[in-house]
């Protein structure tokens, strides 16, 4: 979960813009969308409960990922490790690298990790505005309902890009903002549109949208070749 930002950086005037906040948003708007506050919930409790597997279907999600042996996975937004140690088992030759602005997050990971004896799980601070992975170093990146609440869109997915090899994934998770029987409040949902159009500002191409999960879009992002 990304946690609110105490000190931010200037804004590009061009690329992000102020309106008066609506009830649930920011006032920052980026391409036409007000980010969204961070949802006051974030705690571990509320990460790990048992529902999440009815609602969201996270073990399919995982399935649909299709990730490599060797593949190099990066958890953008990790909080409790609740998809890291589920794709953990996935990458024996590989690593996955559980990515959070919250020290407590992290340890609670790495902790988890190191009772688990999980040596393919690594732990990564970053800030509002960059994942401060290092370049070409993952395979497959994936977010889970959490891009909404980022303060600087474009800064991290543009700092997602640079991580991601050529050819590398960004999977993006997000509640269906087209959808009013998603019982999300609106800023915490987006449309496909609203996303492809975001990412694709940040250097990435849409491969395909697939829609098996109860209430979520399941978007597939490239890095291009070359």
């Amino acid at each position: 979960m990304q946690a609110q930002q105490t000190t931010e950086k200037k804004d590009d005037p061009s690329r992000y813009t102020q309106k008066k906040p609506s009830r649930d948003g920011t006032g920052k708007v980026y391409l036409g969308r007000e980010i969204s506050h961070v949802v006051g919930h974030g705690a571990i409790t509320w990460l790990e409960r048992p529902e999440r597997i009815k609602e969201e279907a996270p073990d399919l999600m995982v399935k649909k990922m299709t990730i490599k042996e060797d593949d190099v996975v990066a958890d953008i937004g990790a909080g409790s490790g609740y998809f890291t140690f589920r794709i953990q088992p996935l990458v024996p030759k590989g690593q996955v690298i559980a990515v959070d602005i919250q020290d407590s997050m992290l340890g609670f990971i790495e902790n988890r990790a190191k009772e688990g004896g999980f040596t393919n799980v690594k732990v990564h601070k970053g800030i509002p505005e960059d994942t401060q992975l290092p370049a070409n170093s993952i395979t497959v990146a994936f977010i889970v309902d959490a891009y909404h609440e980022f303060s600087h869109p474009w800064e991290m997915i543009r700092s997602i890009v640079k991580a991601l090899k050529p050819g590398g994934r960004l999977i993006l998770l997000e509640y269906r903002g087209e959808d009013p029987a998603v019982p999300i409040k609106p800023l915490h949902k987006m449309t496909e549109k609203q996303s492809i159009r975001e990412m694709e500002a940040a250097g990435l191409k849409h491969k395909e949208t697939l829609e098996f999960l109860p209430i979520q879009h399941f978007m597939v992002f490239e890095k291009p070749a070359k």
